[in-house]
């Protein structure tokens, strides 16, 4: 039985969510030291005027294990994620149906990066209607380079793609508000 590694993610990019599915076993590594501008706790949505990068602050603390690490509350970031998403994808054909799934994440607390990142995951793979295989590592266990880019994006319809064109590998968010139920056959 192949096991794959991926790291946490923030509303992961499509391919990440593509490896999860068709895996037949995962692990999530909770033993690598936190890497900044990655997907760890960034996610890239389309919006009016381009891809728009969204961060989850952290706190630089003692340990930088992703285990450990603790989200800030620093500079009203939900509030401002939100609004992002609401703008970007309010006129998406699914936001509506997903709004009251989607908002929680952005009005509770959450204290640590790798929580937060595993209810959204759990979540959208509800959504999505994929029931993966997913465990977690015990100690450091170091991804294979190639894995990251495993599959070719699949085109799908994107609320800006008359003005930006085909944006691929965007958020999870994008594929899952823009074609719903039918996001399962991008994956």
């Amino acid at each position: 039985m192949e096991t794959i590694l991926l790291s946490t993610t923030y509303f992961g990019p499509v391919q990440w969510y593509q490896q999860l599915h068709r895996a037949e076993n995962v692990k999530i590594e909770r033993w690598e030291n936190f890497q900044k501008q990655t997907f760890r706790n960034r996610c890239l949505i389309s919006a009016a005027n381009g891809v728009q990068a969204l961060t989850v602050p952290v706190k630089h603390g003692d340990t930088m294990l992703i285990k450990d690490l603790r989200i800030s509350d620093h500079g009203n970031w939900r509030h401002l994620h939100w609004n992002a998403i609401q703008s970007a994808y309010g006129k998406s054909p699914f936001f509506d149906y997903y709004e009251d799934d989607l908002r929680p994440f952005f009005e509770q607390r959450w204290d640590y990066l790798l929580d937060f990142n595993e209810a959204i995951r759990q979540k959208v793979c509800e959504l999505i209607d994929i029931q993966p295989h997913v465990g977690y590592t015990e100690s450091f266990m170091q991804p294979p380079s190639e894995q990251e880019d495993r599959f070719e994006p699949k085109k799908y319809y994107q609320v800006y793609q008359q003005k930006h064109g085909f944006l691929p590998n965007l958020s999870i968010l994008d594929l899952l508000l823009n074609m719903g139920p039918e996001s399962i056959f991008y994956l």
